[in-house]
């Protein structure tokens, strides 16, 4: 199994690309602290009501508290579990997963008030396409970096 294919295991649950690695005592904690920021942050009643479209209700059972937490958490065990199998040799290869957990966590908090097109997308839309500014900034540094040195 290589390096991407980890990745996508950590993609699918925290902790699972560190297991598979062979670092079993980092993927249970990994999967432990997602259990426990996924179960206090209310995340999956958050994305049942976001994927109904029924955002005014994900916002209500949203535990920003705990979900801030969620990003960081997530971009790391994906990171991690690529780096570990062999991935990320190149020099600021943690760019574009620490930018997407910036964004994300940035997402998260503004996904109370920041509406597209007149449509508020709520705690699960915004920290999802923030995504993809975090990844092109992180790509982008990562090149202007690499080319500076």
């Amino acid at each position: 199994m290589d390096a991407k294919e980890k990745l996508l295991w950590s993609i699918a649950l925290p902790g699972f690309g560190q297991l598979l690695n062979g670092k079993y005592i980092k993927g249970i904690v990994l999967i432990l602290l997602e259990f426990i920021v996924n179960v206090k942050g209310n995340f999956n009643i958050v994305i049942m009501s976001s994927f109904h479209g029924d955002i005014e209700t994900a916002i209500n059972q949203a535990n920003f508290q705990w979900l801030m937490f969620y990003p960081c958490l997530y971009f790391f065990a994906m990171w991690d579990a690529y780096k570990d199998a062999g991935g990320g040799k190149e020099k600021y290869s943690s760019f574009p997963f620490a930018f997407s957990a910036y964004f994300v966590t940035i997402g998260t908090i503004f996904s109370t008030k920041v509406k597209l097109f007149g449509i508020l997308i709520g705690p699960i839309w915004l920290p999802i396409l923030s995504v993809i500014p975090g990844l092109l900034v992180g790509f982008i540094l990562k090149k202007i970096l690499k080319q500076s040195t």
